[in-house]
C-alpha cells in the first residue's frame, strides 16, 4: 500500500485502544518501524492517537497525568459534552511574550510545579487566572503554553453545550462541570469569558445569565481542585466586578512591541531563506500595532507569495504585497 492510501486508511480509524481495529493499526505502524520508515510510522501513530483521543473525548471519558479517568459530564438534552480535551501534541507553546508578561506567565507555571513545596509553609499556586487583552495576543495560546510547561491535560469549555436555553440547566451545567474536575489535575480554559461573565448590570439581560453569573461567582470562589481554571476575554469591561475578586491573577497580555514583532517574524520563518535586504526592525515599525496572530499570518503569507513565485527566498515585494493583502485585518 502506498503511503498516501496508508495517510487517508488512518484517519478513517476511530475506536478504543483495545478496539481489534486500532490493535491492527498499531501493528501496521511497528512493522513500518521494523523496515526503516520511522518518519512514517511517526505520523501514523500521530493521526491514531489523535483519533482514539477524539474518540474518548467524544465520550466524556478522559485520562489525567496520574493515569484515572473521569467522566465530562454532558448537557442532559443534547448530550453534548461540556468541555473538550485538546491532545497534547496539538497544544500551542512556544511564544514571544514582552518581559513582564513572559514573567507573569513563568511565575505561575513556576507556582504550580512547587505547589508541594509552597504547601510545607500553608502557601497555595495560583489556581484562577484571568487573561485579558485585543484579540489576537495570544491569551489562549497562554492557557495552551501553561498545560505544556506543568504538563497538565488541556480542557476547553463548550459554551454552546454550557448555555441552555431552558430555565435553570445553564447554571446546573456550570456546576456540573466544576463538580467533574474538583479532584482532576487539568488546566480548564474558559474562552471569551464575556459571553458568560457578563455585567449583571447588563439591562439587556435576562434572569437566566443573572443565575448563570451567581454560579459562576460561586463554583470560581470554591474552587480549589488540583488543576488551574484559566479565563480569557476581550471585553475586560463588560465583566461583573464581582468576578475579578475571584482570581488569584490578572494578566493583560498587549499588543506586540517593535522588538518582539521583530522576534515573533524571525520565530517564525526561522526555517525559510529571507533576503538580507530585509531589515527586521525597518519591517517591525511598519507592523507596529498590529496582533501577534496578524504578524504571524503576514509572515506565513510573505513566504507563501515567494514559493508560488518560484523565488528561494522571501524579499521586500513579498512581505509588501501580504501587508497590503492582509491591512483588512488590522485592529
Amino acid at each position: 500500500m502506498n503511503q498516501d492510501l496508508m495517510l487517508r486508511l488512518f484517519r478513517s480509524i476511530e475506536g478504543e485502544p483495545t478496539d481489534d481495529i486500532v490493535k491492527v493499526a498499531d501493528a501496521i505502524i511497528d512493522s513500518e518501524r521494523k523496515k526503516g520508515h520511522s518518519k512514517l510510522a511517526d505520523r501514523l501513530n500521530g493521526i491514531l492517537r489523535r483519533n482514539v483521543q477524539s474518540t474518548q473525548s467524544l465520550k466524556g471519558e478522559l485520562t489525567n497525568i496520574f493515569g484515572s479517568t473521569i467522566a465530562i459530564p454532558t448537557d442532559k438534552r443534547k448530550n453534548i459534552p461540556l468541555a473538550v480535551e485538546v491532545p497534547r501534541e496539538q497544544l500551542r507553546h512556544e511564544m514571544v511574550l514582552p518581559t513582564e508578561v513572559e514573567g507573569k506567565i513563568s511565575r505561575i507555571e513556576k507556582e504550580y510545579v512547587a505547589r508541594e513545596r509552597l504547601a510545607h509553609f500553608g502557601l497555595k499556586p495560583k489556581r484562577r487566572i484571568l487573561l485579558h487583552g485585543a484579540p489576537g495576543c495570544g491569551k489562549s495560546m497562554s492557557a495552551e503554553r501553561i498545560a505544556w510547561n506543568t504538563g497538565l491535560p488541556f480542557l476547553k469549555v463548550r459554551f454552546e453545550a454550557v448555555i441552555s436555553s431552558y430555565l435553570g440547566e445553564s447554571a446546573n451545567n456550570l456546576k456540573s462541570l466544576f463538580d467533574a474536575i474538583r479532584n482532576y489535575p487539568c488546566v480548564l480554559l474558559l474562552d471569551e469569558f464575556d459571553f458568560i461573565g457578563k455585567s449583571r448590570e447588563t439591562k439587556q439581560d435576562v434572569g437566566e445569565m443573572h443565575r448563570v453569573v451567581n454560579i459562576l461567582l460561586n463554583v470560581l470562589e470554591d474552587y480549589e481542585g488540583p488543576g488551574i481554571v484559566i479565563a480569557t476575554t476581550n471585553l475586560e469591561g463588560t465583566l461583573d466586578k464581582a468576578l475579578f475578586r475571584r482570581f488569584d491573577d490578572i494578566v493583560e497580555l498587549p499588543k506586540p512591541g517593535n522588538e518582539e514583532i521583530g522576534r515573533i517574524l524571525q520565530h517564525t520563518l526561522g526555517s525559510i531563506n529571507v533576503s538580507k535586504e530585509v531589515q527586521w526592525s525597518e519591517l517591525a515599525s511598519v507592523l507596529s500595532g498590529y496582533s501577534a496572530a496578524l504578524v504571524v499570518k503576514i509572515a506565513l503569507d510573505a513566504a507563501k507569495l515567494a514559493i508560488l513565485s518560484g523565488k528561494d527566498k522571501i524579499e521586500k515585494p513579498h512581505f509588501k504585497q501580504s501587508i497590503h493583502d492582509n491591512k483588512h485585518y488590522k485592529m
